[in-house]
């Protein structure tokens, strides 16, 4: 059984502040037109530091397990 990272944000929290972006170890996460996105998802290795350091809690690590 695989398990499928998710990378969870909610557009209407977000303020596109940008923390998360430049927190993010391997470049997840990018603010184009305005817009948070999860561009790179596949290489989140979960470290939280988005989530943890989002000021408006925003954004959401989660594990789903593949059947």
């Amino acid at each position: 059984m695989s398990v499928n990272k998710k990378v969870f944000i909610n557009h209407n929290w977000c303020k596109q502040c940008g923390i998360c972006v430049h927190l993010c170890p391997k470049a997840v996460l990018e603010l184009r037109d305005g817009k948070l996105l999860a561009s790179k998802e596949e290489k989140c290795i979960q470290c939280m530091m988005c989530q943890n350091h989002c000021p408006d809690f925003a954004i959401e690590i989660k594990e789903e397990k593949a059947k």
